[in-house]
């Protein structure tokens, strides 16, 4: 077989009339995202067509005339109508760009946001319930934001003027575009491991809705769940909240906010303390001198003053009580003696073997003492009892 050995300029040539000849490459409609956009004074507008995997450089001569916007930024997605331009000279291939037109992109965030806002609410996301308390008197704090961002060096200057002896801890995350949500995560992820850290801010100074969009990823909006530590949202926006926002134990508008909601004042703590130490000791004066204007009292009292003298008083008192209770307890003892006399006196009186030495006697018939005739009956045996003695008869005769 022959060799075909072509100089470029043929080779270059003879793609051009391929590309020019072939109506697949003419008048046909392109989707993807903008990179790169740069408007010349030319009048010429150049920028980088991609989605995925891959690219293609496009090119809109004199776009003015076509009308092309002028606020195409690297982010847009646009759906564009052109030619394949094959320029021989550099061998460039690329799309002449007749019209462009913006996909409405963001709509289809808000739509996808708007379902997953109901998700991680029916998940209980939001729930005051697992909001926690941001610490009184923070010692440390951990700042979830761009090193190199205006929002991180706010925080640091609010934070030295409230209380210049907090720890600030900095893990610096991209906040937009790729990769910012893996980093905030991360960010907040590494600040919940170091013990010191009391509270987290993470957040960003203001944007356009695709610069903070990063807030309002599903990732980063777990991360500000799963925090153990509490967490503010600090992104500066005017929009409806973001979904950190939602998640978050707190919002704050601005990370400068973020700062002044978390941090008191240490010269308004200082004059709180001095407040209160003096209300103490003027407390404690007035006890202090109400307790020596007692004392005072009771040592010109006439009570104090003729202490002794009243106890002597009491003492000559109680004597002469015990004197009273001693001829009370005289005069019971004589009466009971008497009452005790006479008792004995009928005692005496009444007993039987007295009766007896009185010529008296007293007749049984077994146990019983006889004191009718007819506990008797002829021939019974009975027994007399007298003074010196016992007589035993037997009935002969009742009368």
């Amino acid at each position: 077989m022959e060799e075909k050995i072509y100089s470029v300029t043929e080779f270059n040539k003879m793609v051009k009339g391929y590309i020019d000849e072939n109506p697949n490459f003419q008048e046909f409609f392109l989707k993807g995202e903008l990179s790169g956009v740069t408007y010349y004074k030319s009048g010429h507008l150049y920028f980088t067509l991609k989605d995925k995997q891959s690219q293609i450089k496009c090119a809109a001569f004199n776009y003015k005339f076509k009308r092309i916007a002028e606020d195409l930024k690297e982010g847009d997605s646009v759906k564009i109508f052109g030619d394949v331009g094959f320029y021989e000279a550099r061998g460039d291939f690329q799309v002449l760009v007749r019209h462009v037109q913006k996909e409405d992109k963001l709509g289809e965030m808000f739509a996808k946001l708007e379902k997953l806002k109901k998700d991680l609410e029916r998940e209980g996301l939001f729930s005051p319930l697992f909001k926690k308390v941001l610490p009184k008197y923070p010692k440390a704090i951990g700042i979830v934001t761009a090193y190199t961002g205006a929002a991180f060096h706010d925080i640091v200057n609010t934070t030295r003027k409230r209380f210049e002896n907090i720890d600030i801890y900095i893990y610096s995350a991209k906040v937009q575009g790729v990769g910012a949500k893996e980093e905030i995560v991360k960010g907040i992820e590494t600040l919940n491991k170091i013990p010191e850290i009391d509270l987290i801010i993470a957040g960003r100074g203001g944007g356009s809705v695709e610069d903070l969009w990063a807030f309002n990823e599903e990732e980063v909006a777990r991360a500000f769940f799963q925090s153990e530590k509490p967490i503010i949202s600090a992104v500066g926006h005017e929009i409806d909240n973001l979904l950190s926002d939602l998640v978050a134990d707190v919002r704050a508008a601005t990370p400068t906010q973020a700062i002044e909601i978390s941090i008191p004042v240490k010269k308004e703590i200082e004059k709180q303390l001095l407040e209160k130490e003096k209300r103490v000791k003027d407390s404690i004066n007035r006890v202090i001198k109400k307790k020596k204007d007692e004392i005072k009292q009771l040592q010109s009292s006439y009570v104090l003053k003729n202490f002794i003298k009243a106890i002597e008083e009491k003492n000559q008192m109680l004597v002469s009580k015990e004197e009273k209770i001693e001829d009370i307890m005289k005069k019971i003892f004589r009466n009971k003696s008497h009452e005790l006399e006479v008792c004995t006196e009928k005692i005496i009186a009444l007993n039987p073997l007295n009766v007896l030495k009185r010529g008296y006697s007293i007749t049984k018939i077994g146990d019983k003492v006889i004191k009718e005739s007819s506990q008797v009956k002829l021939g019974d045996s009975i027994e007399t009892t007298i003074k010196n003695g016992k007589i035993i008869s037997r009935i002969e005769e009742i009368i």
